[in-house]
This record gives structure tokens, sequence and C-alpha cells, in this order.
């Protein structure tokens, strides 16, 4: 095995100074501090002469993806249906072209009807379909090829199989089927404590070369996230009218008044002394709040017509915006997706950085839903946030499109871990693997890249699956591809040198050279 060393150095007081006065050709009247303080990096002379994005879209509490890309050749449906038909409330959608009965429970597999077919340029010997719920992803991968599926994903220190995995010595990631801890290591390599970020890492290694504007390369439209934490590099944080203001109005205003805003404004950019950290900290808030100033006169609207529906009459609303609903399977109404109003202001950065407003040729944005830890009412649950997840990266497929940008934006899929193949009889269990989606026109789409695992069936000791070798108990999936191999192949189309990836991805060098680019994204 090869040893692999992960630089950590941290940046010095001296750097850190460095990168804040990097941002003072921002200077001018203060603008409300956004929750940014450690948005700061070194600026450099922009070279590239094209923009790309990478969009990470976290499911939060472990997909299961056993029910959003399904083998149906003969002997994995059988094995899937007698392990998921468990009573009192089996979760086994069903075959494709049966047909959806709409008087059955809301979210039931009945209700539904059959998964849907697709076919992959390598079919691997085998058939495979999506979730009922997901004809929009159908067409990106069938009609379109702007879809790919990357099959049994997870975290790995080193290719391992089954018999291995059974090695109590053999390289393991740490704290296995814990939520807290597998959303860091798909995120940062380590369990929950992890301060830096694949995501981060990337911006790290490409703004100084590509971005005039360091504070804009690592974006978050969903909270705070690890996976966007690079060493210099840290996270702006977006909210959907945009930069996070401290306390006012989009004019600075606050109870109505300019000069109570600009006092405010004085006192957040202010030292109360002359200690260094102080003075420090009042000059990457002066720089913050210029940041904001500076988003807010580049961004579009909301209600502009690429990214929303202009209203008829007041102001605009997001919840009643008919881009960003989806038809719930529960209620059987339209209702309001906000995994699609974060992508909509996904949307309008990307604008401005195409448009060169905010000096940026390379960002990285986060995205994300929760729900998914469905140990109970997988039905209807899954079903609702699956419909959710294909209308909103179709929605975003379709704003791309009218932007002319689907090229220049390559959007992924990632979650905790897979779950369980077998069920409560109400729900599924914290698993490993899992597949995944990558969506963009630079995406070799129609096609699953990977092996697809075989699919077992359980024995009568403790739920073991001894006739699969991607199995464990319960049926969860060892992986076979692992995060750094998938994460190096996104972050080669972001520009990222195989030498420099070797130092990002801590496990690449693990696996063989002519396994750690997936071919899933053109040049």
């Amino acid at each position: 095995m090869n040893k692999v060393h992960v630089r950590t150095h941290d940046p010095s007081r001296r750097a850190f100074l460095r990168q804040a006065g990097a941002l003072s050709m921002m200077a001018g009247p203060a603008a409300p501090l956004a929750l940014n303080l450690a948005a700061i990096g070194q600026a450099s002379a922009q070279s590239a002469s094209d923009y790309r994005a990478l969009v990470c879209v976290f499911l939060f509490g472990g997909n299961d993806s056993f029910n959003m890309v399904l083998p149906t050749d003969t002997a994995s449906w059988t094995a899937y249906t007698a392990t998921r038909n468990q009573a009192p409330d089996p979760i086994a959608l069903l075959a494709p072209g049966a047909a959806a009965n709409a008087s059955a429970a809301a979210g039931s597999p009945v209700r539904l009807g059959g998964v849907l077919p697709i076919g992959p340029l390598n079919p691997q010997g085998r058939t495979f379909a999506l979730h009922p719920l997901m004809d929009a992803l159908r067409t990106m991968f069938d009609t379109d090829r702007r879809l790919a599926i990357v099959a049994n994903v997870g975290p790995l220190i080193v290719p391992t199989t089954k018999a291995q995995y059974a090695q109590p010595n053999h390289p393991k990631p740490k704290r296995l089927f814990s939520h807290n801890d597998q959303q860091n290591t798909w995120m940062a390599f380590e369990p929950e404590g992890a301060t830096r970020g694949w995501g981060g890492r990337i911006g790290d290694l490409l703004y100084a070369s590509h971005n005039t504007n360091a504070v804009f390369t690592s974006v978050s439209a969903s909270g705070n996230s690890v996976w966007l934490a690079g060493q210099q590099i840290q996270q702006y944080q977006v909210g959907s009218n945009g930069a996070i203001r401290l306390g006012t109005d989009a004019n600075g205003r606050v109870f109505g008044s300019a000069a109570v805003g600009s006092a405010l404004a004085q006192i957040a950019g202010s030292a109360r002394g002359t200690h260094l950290f102080e003075m420090d900290m009042a000059a990457v808030a002066q720089r913050s709040m210029a940041a904001e100033a500076m988003l807010r006169t580049a961004l579009k609207p909301a209600s502009d017509p690429l990214f929303g529906t202009p209203p008829a009459s007041g102001n605009y609303s997001a919840s009643s915006d008919p881009k960003l609903q989806y038809p719930n399977p529960l209620t059987g109404a339209n209702g309001f997706n906000a995994l699609a109003q974060q992508l909509q202001t996904v949307a309008r950065m990307i604008d401005a950085g195409m448009a060169g407003a905010i000096g940026v040729r390379r960002q990285v944005f986060f995205v994300s839903m929760g729900g998914f830890d469905t140990h109970d009412q997988q039905n209807r649950n899954h079903a609702d946030l699956m419909a959710r997840l294909a209308h909103a990266l179709r929605y975003f497929d379709d704003t791309l499109g009218a932007m002319g940008a689907r090229h220049n934006v390559t959007t992924f899929t990632a979650t905790d871990f897979g779950r369980t193949f077998t069920s409560n009889g109400d729900g599924t269990d914290h698993g490993w693997g899992s597949h995944q989606f990558v969506m963009g026109g630079a995406v070799r789409g129609g096609d699953i890249y990977g092996r697809f695992p075989q699919i077992g069936v359980k024995n009568a000791n403790n739920n073991r699956f001894d006739s699969s070798p991607d199995q464990l108990d319960n049926g969860s999936l060892l992986p076979e591809i692992s995060v750094d191999q998938f994460a190096a192949t996104l972050a080669r189309w972001m520009g990222v040198s195989d030498t420099d990836a070797l130092t990002v991805f801590p496990h690449l060098a693990n696996f063989d050279a002519s396994v750690r680019n997936l071919g899933f994204m053109n040049a």
C-alpha cells in the first residue's frame, strides 16, 4: 500500500493579513456584514478564459439508492422483490410497466406504478430502471445524455473486498454507519471534527490562477458546510436574496434610517483598540461588507425570466413561482421545492460569475436537502424526496440551458451513506455504498460508470448476504468506487492536475492510476 501524506500547513497570521489586504480593491461605502468574515483569500491575476462551476447536492440522512437506481434483470429483480416485500409495509417498487393505481395509499408502490426503464450505453449485460417519479431524469439520461450514474460509491481507504473487510486489521474508514461522521468523511475524508473539505481544497488550488476575487470562490446556499472549507479559501454563505446582511434592508438602512445603517457598519468595521487581532478582524469585516455590496449589485433578481417567473403584480414570491413547484406525490398538488430555490440562487451566482461581475472563473457550490433517514414511513417519505430531487435537477438543467451554461457547470449528488437492502417492514437502516448522479453538458451521460453491484438474498444467519460479493450484513453495499476516485474525476474537469489530485485526495494514491479517473467527464 502506498503511504499518503496530506498537507495540513495552517496559514500564519502574516498570511491572514496578506489575504485580508488582497480585497482592498473592493473598498467603498460600507454595506452590511454578511457572516463571511472567514471568506478571504489571496487575490492574483485572472488567467482562465472560460468559466467552470462544480455544484454539490448533498442528501442528508443517507439516501436509499436501492430504490433510486434499480437493476431489473431477472436475477436481480427476484432478489430485490424477495428482500423488500416485507410486511407490514413493503418497500419494493413495482416492475417496469406496472400500472399506477391512483386510489392506493399516497406514496405506496402501487400508487406510484412501475419503475422507469433506462438504456445505458454499456448495460453490463443487465437491465436498469429509475424510481417511478424520476421521469425528468430518465429523459436527461436516455435522450439528452447529460446525466450519468456512478455506481456504488463510498468512503474507502484502499480497495476492499468482502473477505478483506472481515479482517480486523484491514484499513477501513473510521466510524462507519454514523450520520455525522460519514457526512464529514464524504466531504472531508475524516469523521466529525474535520475542518477542510475537498471542495474547498479544489478552491485553494484554483483560485490564485483563475479568480481575481477569492471571496466568491466557495459558496454555500445551504448554511455551513465543511465540504467548502479549504486551507485558505473559506465559504461565502448566501441566502435566497443573496448575501446575508447585518440587520439592514437592501439599501443598507436600519429602522428606515441610512444614518443608523451607516453607524452599524462603522461599528462592525472598526477595532476597539490596537490589539493586532482586533485590527485584523475589523479589516476583514470591512472587506466582507464590501463583498456583500458587490454581490448585491451583481446578482440579477430571482424574478428574472432566466431564473423565475415574473409576477403579474406585486412582489416576487418564490413559494408561488411555478418554476419552483413540483408535483407532490403525497398531496396530489403542486408544492414549493426548497432545493430548487437553492439551485435558483446558485444559478444567479453562476450568471454573475460568467458575466465577469464578481471576478471568478472557478467556483464550487453547496446545496442540500434533508429527510433521507428513512427508518420509518419510507414509502411516503422517499417518494416525496425522489420527486423533489428530480424536479430540482431538471429545473437547474433547464435554467442553465437558458443561460447557455450547461457545459460550464457540473452537478453531482452525495449522501451520508446508502441504506440497508433489508427492511424493518417500514423503512431501512444505515448502510455504506450508494449510487450517485452526475449532471451537466460536459458529462458523458447516458451510461452507468463502475461495475453495478450484484444483488443477492439474505440467508437465515442474521441477515447475511453470502450470495453477493458486494453486500455486507443486512445487504449494505460494500463500495467499489471510493469517494477519492469520484471526487478526483470531478476535480480533473475543474482543472486540478493529476499530481495535485494526489494531495487533495488523501487515499487516491492507494488506487491504481488506471482507475483514478472514472471517465464520466469530457475535457
